[in-house]
């Protein structure tokens, strides 16, 4: 395993191509080609063959000029100020209102950098102005759904995505705790939360465990790769069961409808439902889906139904 994972931290980028720069700041390539050769905003290296590649340093000062940009500065000024003076600039404007931009940003940096100090520091900041869930809600589920992306395009290592996802768990489990001392205060319905086999992507179900328990019901964590026949466990323990499962990338869109339909008949009954969210609901055939199987396209759906 430790080689494995060492294996996974010596392949992580220090470099980064223009097209990564655009996948980490959301500003178009060809923008950030004309604020190069007109602003000479960044320095990047060059190949023998003449292709631009660009060092973390100049990933950061992107990432501040994009912030400073968003809040008004134009290009042609930010182009006049040392580096240092526009990192002063965004800790200046961080200091004066929390900014969603600058803590997604810091995450992102955080992130490809292995920097637990600057995670903690901003997480912090956020929760010096906002509740735990407006920061969720705000600034960790749009981060959740850009490493999804960032990840896919391969912009950022399976060890760059492990060690973000560890953090956010760990603040999940210890807000999480907070509510599951409590007693519930509504006992029509025990809510059962499981990832389907195969399936490892939990920080959504994390996150839905808690509101469900915020919101006063019993759940039941079971968590990643759960097989179906061990899901019919729960009827020997409880009645009216919700189950939840967050699908994002299993079952395969090929095998989603065999997976709905086996489970419909394994485990739903009258007594039973299932909700279901994620990004491979959008395979789901809902034509002739039974009332008891629900889809949601966001986690704040799904807790407005609680």
């Amino acid at each position: 395993m430790f080689i494995k994972f060492t294996k996974m931290i010596n392949n992580v980028k220090s470099v980064f191509s223009i097209k990564d720069l655009e996948n980490l700041s959301g500003i178009k390539a060809h923008t950030i080609r004309i604020w190069e050769k007109r602003y000479t905003i960044l320095e990047p290296m060059r190949t023998d063959t003449n292709i631009r590649s660009y060092d973390l340093p100049n990933l950061q000062k992107l990432l501040n000029v994009v912030l400073l940009n968003n809040y008004g500065y134009k290009i042609s000024r930010i182009a006049e100020l040392s580096t240092e003076k526009i990192a002063i600039l965004v800790r200046e404007i961080i200091s004066d209102k929390s900014s969603k931009n600058h803590a997604l940003n810091a995450f992102k940096v955080a992130m490809i950098n292995f920097d637990q100090a600057l995670f903690f520091n901003t997480y912090n900041s956020l929760l010096s102005e906002k509740t735990f869930r407006e920061v969720f809600y705000e600034v960790i589920i749009p981060l959740m759904n850009e490493i999804g992306l960032l990840w896919q395009s391969g912009t950022i290592s399976p060890a760059q995505e492990h060690f973000i996802s560890f953090l956010i768990k760990q603040k999940l489990l210890i807000n999480t705790e907070k509510v599951q001392i409590l007693e519930p205060t509504r006992n029509d319905k025990v809510f059962v939360l499981y990832l389907p086999e195969n399936e490892i992507h939990e920080l959504g179900l994390m996150y839905l465990n808690y509101e469900i328990l915020l919101n006063g019901y019993k759940t039941i964590y079971l968590g990643e790769s759960v097989p179906i026949e061990s899901l019919k466990d729960m009827k020997n323990y409880f009645d009216n069961i919700v189950y939840i499962s967050y699908l994002t990338v299993q079952p395969t869109k090929d095998a989603i409808d065999d997976y709905i339909n086996e489970i419909s008949a394994k485990i739903i009954d009258a007594n039973s439902q299932i909700w279901f969210l994620g990004r491979m609901t959008e395979f789901i055939n809902t034509k002739n889906l039974p009332d008891t199987i629900s889809i949601f396209n966001s986690i704040s759906n799904l807790v407005q139904e609680l």
